[in-house]
């Protein structure tokens, strides 16, 4: 899954981001509110921690920016010092889904990111499965004919990403866009040599098909 951290302090940035990617996130970072919004309108996220103190745009414009111009309805978890319970209802009416008060444990950003992503327009599955192939995004973990399957976390989100898109023909592109972060530098072939690791390790090629010049689809 992708995440955008829109946060101008650049270390706790830095931080949640490294946390977030050895979880197996993609994660693209904005320090402030301008060049946020601009990523959040223009690229496709999963998930968006927001600071409400920002330079260029503070937290709660950019919401209620998002949510009545654009129209965009990714998960909000804002992720502030202001803890007061009128700050809390302002970010929440401006359209925030989550509020989480600095000083904070990186185990409980975890686990709200991951209630958020559980929990979008419509509810998504905690297992996947596809023929005999399981992935538990509780669990991380996926099995084949009940074998665990050891994957990298680039291998894991890849695998997440198009059971997701199950019975759907996603391009090299939207796997490139939800898999890898902004500012990685992919290519197709990249995305081609993923696939054929993830075929290999299934045993089973046809598990992933390629539809030409479109992608690859999950049955």
């Amino acid at each position: 899954m992708r995440i955008l951290v829109v946060e101008d302090e650049h270390k706790l940035a830095a931080a949640i981001k490294k946390g977030l990617h050895q979880e197996g996130f993609a994660v693209d970072l904005a320090y402030d509110g301008l060049e946020g919004f601009d990523l959040a309108v223009g690229e496709e996220y999963d998930l968006i921690i927001l600071d409400l103190m920002l330079p260029g745009m503070e937290g709660i414009t950019f919401c209620r920016k998002l949510r009545e111009e654009e129209k965009i309805q990714t998960p909000i978890l804002i992720l502030t010092a202001l803890g007061q319970t009128e700050d809390k209802v302002k970010g929440l009416n401006a359209g925030a889904d989550d509020y989480l008060v600095k000083p904070f444990a990186f185990a409980e950003l975890l686990a709200r990111i991951r209630a958020l992503t559980r929990r979008p327009k419509e509810s998504l599955p905690t297992v996947l499965k596809a023929q005999d192939l399981v992935l538990d995004t509780v669990k991380n973990e996926v099995r084949r004919g009940g074998k665990i399957i050891s994957l990298t976390k680039t291998e894991y989100a890849l695998l997440e990403y198009l059971l997701r898109q199950k019975e759907k023909v996603v391009s090299k592109e939207q796997i490139i866009a939800h898999v890898w972060n902004y500012e990685t530098d992919i290519l197709p072939n990249t995305v081609e040599a993923f696939v054929g690791r993830l075929r290999k390790k299934f045993g089973r090629p046809e598990i992933i098909q390629t539809v030409r010049g479109f992608g690859y689809k999950i049955n």
